[in-house]
């Protein structure tokens, strides 16, 4: 199929903000999305519309503007989402919500919302943009690791409903790059008489200090377009420095256990 529309939630700074200035170069229209389109008012890196992911009636209102303008959407790219950190056990339950209404519940009111128009056209691509911490439970992050796993398994059963219709789903799943997530994450707070709070302070500093010292965020943009070029694309498509990358395979190979420790090593705990 030959792609000229893209949609992209969460495109105004980031991995959507790369994303789209990639594929903008690449030649195709591309409309990014944002909650406060205000406070983005010298933003001309490609189209930008207002929508919050988890209001139904937002998500309708921009992508009726899409089609109403172009008559098509061949691509969705669900980028939009929320990081959280902090103890299972410690964690207010209005933040789980908040997470996963945003980073799961979001990205199915878009998939829901241009399925229609992708079947009448004859197909379409959508990528959901999940993360490597959805493939594993990751301590102090097990809510963002939930929400981004939830999207996986997600994926793996629409592509199978939605294979008689032309409609292509991929999950692309980046590692730590350098963006703004960290400033927008919500964090439960360090709490002095908890038990978590040592091992919590630690693997905090270090989520962190991964996010500074990430990679390109134009990596993922250039995976999402060979994803677009493929005819074929495969269900998951990692992206990220190698010992991320290979962590999945480690998780495929070792004993549960054994991956555990590694896991517990490495965040030092």
């Amino acid at each position: 199929m030959d792609y000229k529309v893209v949609l992209i939630t969460g495109g105004s700074s980031g991995i959507g903000k790369s994303i789209g200035t990639y594929l903008t170069a690449k030649g195709l229209k591309v409309y990014g999305t944002t909650r406060n389109k205000d406070k983005y008012p010298d933003f001309n890196a490609f189209s930008l519309l207002t929508l919050d992911v988890k209001q139904p009636q937002s998500i309708q209102k921009a992508v009726d503007a899409v089609l109403k303008k172009e008559g098509r959407l061949d691509v969705l790219i669900n980028n939009a989402g929320v990081g959280i950190t902090g103890p299972i056990e410690e964690t207010p339950h209005e933040e789980i919500l908040n997470v996963f209404d945003t980073n799961f519940n979001g990205p199915v009111h878009m998939i829901k919302s241009v399925l229609p128009q992708m079947r009448k056209q004859g197909g379409g691509l959508i990528i959901n943009i999940t993360s490597i911490a959805g493939y594993m439970g990751l301590p102090y992050r097990g809510f963002y690791s939930a929400s981004k796993g939830a999207l996986n398994v997600l994926t793996e059963a629409l592509r199978m409903e939605t294979k008689d219709f032309g409609v292509r789903i991929v999950n692309v799943a980046p590692g730590d790059f350098a963006t703004n997530i960290a400033a927008g994450r919500y964090h439960a707070p360090v709490k002095e008489d908890s038990p978590y709070n040592l091992p919590y302070s630690k693997t905090l500093q270090s989520i962190d200090d991964h996010v500074d010292s990430g990679g390109d965020p134009m990596e993922v943009a250039k995976a999402v377009y060979r994803v677009m070029q493929s005819k074929n694309p495969k269900p998951h498509r990692p992206v990220g420095a190698f010992l991320q990358k290979f962590s999945l395979t480690l998780k495929k190979i070792l004993p549960d256990k054994v991956y555990e420790r590694l896991l517990l090593n490495h965040y030092k705990l």
